[in-house]
């Protein structure tokens, strides 16, 4: 429980990258401005160290206080502090001190004796600190602590006069007679240091806004892109992810609003024989027409739809993804139906045979009740005619016209399936005059699915025709009828299926277009021919294989619609 409390209370990873960035702003601040301050402090107390040594080398060039000096500046000499307050090495020191605004100007004798000092009671006395390197004649600068306090000081030597040595009896002295010692407190030394910090601290204030406003905008941002998503949250999305998409036996391809291919699992790569499609803009690659357009952000997204791909049928679910009102784009889910497709086509065959060995088998019983009969009157001879001609003909005869015209097993077998279903609707097929295969259909599955799809809405269309004929006047004694033609050029099959009905408006409709599936009443006429997804499917199918499916004519004197089809690679 208490690990559950502490997640509970841990902050989100966008507040966490928003305070980690605030805190290393400020400490980006707060060092730079350390650094600025520090680099001022030593620049002000180099600048007061150099003031006070040019304020101490000024007095102790001037000429009375070095013959002043001079002259007090004798071994054993006893000086008198009053008469030093107010003599002029005093004067001169009071004077200087009041233009630069010192701490302190002291002027000593060759022994470290006060001769000037801020504080007249301590002149005749001992300096507090050392004189000595002054009077060996170097000067020196450095902060230390005296009678006044901690100061940045300076202390220069004097140089006696030429005049005061001879008449002191100084030629055997030093020429250093004294020194002279400037000093700046140090609140004066720094009282510009705020003044000067004060840009610096605005900049630092404005550069931590900044980082506050640019944290939150990326926060923002991160948390937009992440929709919220903490990390370990989406370590356990990709792992999911790439446990689901490839455990399922399904293709799934996701697209971005930028219309970008995000997601594209294994088996949708094989459906739709893509190569490393992530990244890749939709319209880079070699998708199916409808498929593209179902991807497409633009346009409506269906629920679902058949699509030829390559020589897969495939069932494609589109959805559009949102999270919180967001769009996301849309996923698309790939099922593999080529081979219930199949099956399916090749169970209407065998539906189409079982009608027509069902009508047939009418027909048979008919046929032995009649021998029955013969015999039973005694009519023999007729009896062994009906029999012969019989066996010549076969006992089960296709309600189509001059199927004699088609010699190939598949087609003859097929087409005579379909002509029961028509002759049960009361519709003829015929063979044309044109028909001729020599060759054997070595892909039946394509070609009863292209001329299966033909013939059923050829079969519709007659029926759908006023009285089923075209203006009422029937063709060959035959008011409703569906003419197929079928030629074999190498192994290349031709297709050409003809009806009575009252044929397309022109310009021709969209007849390959795929659109949702039409109840069985009150049907269209303009739309019998593309119902579901026939001829879509139809042309898919044929130019899969190189070949295609198209409208040759839109009706004309005495026939409605003529399509035509061109199969690549299907007879022997």
């Amino acid at each position: 429980m208490t690990d559950d409390r502490s997640r509970g209370r841990r902050l989100r990873f966008a507040t966490e990258v928003l305070v980690l960035q605030l805190v290393v702003v400020v400490a980006v601040v707060v060092l730079t401005s350390a650094v600025f301050v520090r680099i001022e402090v030593i620049r002000l107390e180099r600048a007061a160290e150099g003031t006070a040594l040019a304020i101490a080398q000024s007095v102790a060039a001037q000429d009375d206080v070095r013959a002043e000096v001079t002259r007090l500046s004798v071994d054993g000499t006893d000086l008198d502090p009053a008469d030093l307050a107010d003599g002029p090495v005093q004067r001169a020191a009071l004077d200087t001190q009041r233009r630069t605004g010192a701490l302190f100007v002291v002027v000593t004798d060759d022994r470290g004796i006060r001769l000037a000092h801020p504080d007249g009671d301590r002149i005749g006395r001992m300096v507090s600190t050392s004189p000595d390197a002054a009077l060996a004649g170097r000067e020196t600068v450095s902060w230390a602590r005296g009678t006044l306090g901690e100061s940045a000081r300076a202390k220069v030597p004097v140089h006696g006069t030429a005049a005061g040595g001879a008449g002191g009896g100084r030629a055997s002295r030093p020429d250093v007679v004294g020194e002279v010692s400037v000093g700046f407190a140090r609140d004066r030394v720094y009282d510009t240091l705020v003044e000067d910090s004060v840009p610096v601290v605005g900049a630092g204030l404005v550069a931590v806004l900044l980082a506050v406003i640019a944290s939150v905008l990326i926060r923002r941002r991160l948390v937009r892109l992440t929709l919220g998503v903490q990390p370990e949250e989406l370590v356990t999305l990709v792992q999911n992810q790439r446990a689901v998409l490839g455990g399922v036996g399904e293709g799934v391809i996701a697209i971005s609003p930028a219309g970008t291919v995000t997601v594209c699992n294994a088996e949708a790569a094989r459906l739709l024989c893509l190569t490393r499609p992530v990244g890749r803009a939709v319209t880079e690659l070699d998708l199916p027409d409808a498929l593209a357009t179902m991807l497409d952000r633009t346009a409506p997204a269906p629920a679902s739809a058949t699509v030829v791909a390559g020589p897969q049928v495939l069932l494609v679910d589109v959805r559009s993804v949102f999270r919180d009102g967001l769009d996301l784009g849309r996923v698309a889910v790939l099922r593999d139906r080529t081979d219930v497709e199949a099956l399916s086509r090749r169970l209407d065959a065998v539906g189409s045979m079982t009608q027509a060995l069902r009508a047939q088998r009418h027909e048979f019983a008919n046929r032995l009740h009649a021998i029955a009969g013969l015999l039973d009157i005694g009519e023999t001879a007729r009896a062994r005619a009906y029999l012969a001609d019989v066996q010549e003909r076969g006992p089960l005869r296709y309600p189509v016209q001059h199927a004699d015209r088609l010699t190939e097993p598949y087609l003859q077998a097929f087409l005579g399936a379909k002509g029961v279903e028509a002759a049960e609707r009361g519709v003829l097929l015929r063979i044309g005059p044109e028909t001729l295969v020599q060759g054997t259909i070595t892909e039946p599955g394509d070609v009863t699915t292209v001329l299966g799809n033909l013939v059923d809405n050829a079969v519709t269309a007659a029926l759908a025709g006023e009285d089923g004929s075209l203006g009422g006047r029937p063709r060959d004694g035959v008011s409703r009828w569906v003419e197929v033609e079928v030629l074999d050029d190498g192994s290349t099959l031709h297709l050409s299926v003809m009806d009575s009905g009252p044929g397309l408006a022109s310009p021709a409709p969209p007849v390959f277009e795929r659109r949702p599936g039409m109840p069985d009443e009150d049907v269209d006429v303009a739309r019998v021919h593309g119902l579901g997804i026939g001829l879509p499917l139809s042309r898919e199918i044929a130019r899969r294989r190189g070949g295609d499916v198209w409208l040759a004519s839109t009706g004309g004197d005495g026939h409605g619609a003529v399509f035509c089809a061109r199969l690549e690679g299907v007879v022997s």
